[in-house]
């Protein structure tokens, strides 16, 4: 084991628990922990106890499955509990109930309850925290942490009542007194600076934040925000230059007092640290912060946003998250991780958290995509086969996730085409018939639909 495998700060994400969730009706749960299958160069052993055996983690996970099969509710879901560690009692209306979006296709799930669950490595120390609510206050909630192997109890609520762990019992009482049904224990620990809570408060505000179509706006902001520190200006610039997108530099602009605060703001949103509900909504989107440089004819061009390709923005807007998260190993949520870019750069951003020498702080990635190029043949695979999942809509409408591993793969298997043929499921079912009907009614060939039916 190398110094940086065995350092006892390694902070990690183990798996993910969520029931009665967006598409999700039952419980569903992702898991970072390697199995029998993994690729041996690719596992993290990280310590988890004083004197304890490493557990083996995995630095990538990758979702799959059709459209409306419910793969971005998987990180949803992650920013949804990230949402409620983060806000609950510094934002939470005191008299109001708790946002909650439970399973709608069953009108049963309304009145159930909604519950998450996390397991992580936590400066070296393993800690489960969870917590089970509906849509006006929490019910339950926990915290563990396993310094020595065995579970150590932070504390334990049921409704406003609250069995506190034997460290630091009269900061626990006070937070007790602060309680409101429809805050969670943990953000209000947070607020009074629990020494044992504070820091898995904040292993959320560093942790799970989605990079998806409407984050892109804060995303490109952080980006921005780099390119004005100069140690990671160099990062940005090699980041982007890496990609062939024929920029040769950028230069973040002046800001009036006025831009400057919606930037700093942006990126504290993006942080957690400042949420949309605190002053109102904030467009960052058109803003002119930044130009980027090509390479014309006579020399460098400056661009605007509004002249670069949808690739280009994209690029640009995952820089800053990208880098941010290989320098602290935090962990990065990304909805359709292959949208305007080629695979071939979407390969790369996997390979980045994948190898150990260029991923060493063991920041995590897990994504979802249809670039079934990651996949693999027999010869070629980005992920290995315990890194797999799919998303697959049932009947009712609710959502099944299961990983590949549980379909006992090959060591040889050409996963990706397989998955195209329909062997694993997580596919969309078409017709060309259905295709067919549809283009007969557009031209008002009823005889030709009636024939077919």
């Amino acid at each position: 084991m190398d110094t940086q495998e065995s350092t006892s700060a390694a902070s990690v994400l183990l798996s993910f628990l969520a029931e009665n969730g967006r598409s999700f009706r039952d419980q569903m749960e992702i898991s970072m922990l390697s199995t029998a299958l993994a690729k041996p160069d690719i596992v993290r052993k990280v310590p988890w106890r004083d004197g304890g055996k490493c557990v083996d983690v995995l630095p990538v996970a990758g979702i799959f499955g059709a459209n409306g099969s419910g793969k971005t509710n998987v990180l949803r879901l992650m920013g949804d509990m990230r949402g409620h560690v983060l806000h609950s009692f510094r934002s939470g209306d005191p008299t109001g109930g708790v946002p909650r979006r439970p399973f709608l296709l069953d009108s049963d799930s309304l009145e159930r309850t909604s519950r998450f669950e996390i397991d992580m490595v936590l400066k070296g120390v393993r800690h489960q925290y969870g917590f089970v609510f509906d849509g006006d206050r929490f019910l339950e909630e926990w915290a563990y942490r396993y310094p020595h192997g065995r579970a150590a109890l932070l504390f334990r609520r049921h409704g406003t009542d609250v069995d506190l762990g034997a460290s630091h019992r009269s900061k626990g009482r006070a937070v007790s007194d602060l309680l409101r049904p429809n805050a969670l224990f943990l953000s209000t620990a947070a607020s009074a600076n629990h020494p044992d809570l504070l820091p898995l408060y904040e292993w959320f505000g560093r942790n799970l934040v989605v990079a998806d179509a409407q984050t892109r706006p804060y995303r490109q902001a952080l980006t921005t925000q780099m390119l004005e520190d100069g140690e990671r200006e160099q990062r940005v610039l090699e980041f982007l230059r890496a990609a062939d997108l024929g920029i040769t530099g950028a230069r973040a602009l002046e800001l009036d007092p006025v831009l400057r605060d919606r930037l700093n703001r942006a990126v504290r949103i993006l942080a957690g640290e400042d949420p949309d509900s605190d002053g109102g909504e904030i467009n960052v989107s058109n803003e002119p912060y930044v130009k980027l440089l090509h390479e014309g004819v006579h020399g460098e061009v400056e661009l605007d946003q509004g002249d670069e390709s949808l690739g280009t923005l994209v690029w640009f807007s995952l820089a800053g998250p990208v880098i941010d998260a290989l320098e602290t190993g935090s962990v990065l949520l990304t909805d359709e991780l292959d949208a305007s870019l080629h695979p071939a750069l979407v390969s790369e951003l996997v390979r980045l958290f994948q190898d150990p020498s260029t991923n060493p702080n063991r920041a995590q990635l897990v994504f979802n995509s249809h670039d079934v190029t990651l996949l693999g043949d027999s010869q070629n695979r980005p992920l290995g086969r315990d890194q797999i999942w799919f998303t697959e809509k049932l009947d009712d409408g609710s959502t099944r996730l299961f990983p590949l591993s549980d379909l006992d793969p090959r060591k040889n298997e050409a996963i990706e085409r397989r998955y195209l043929a329909g062997r694993y499921g997580a596919t969309p079912i078409v017709s060309a018939h259905d295709f067919d009907d549809v283009a007969a009614k557009i031209h008002g060939d009823l005889e030709l639909v009636a024939s077919r039916e």
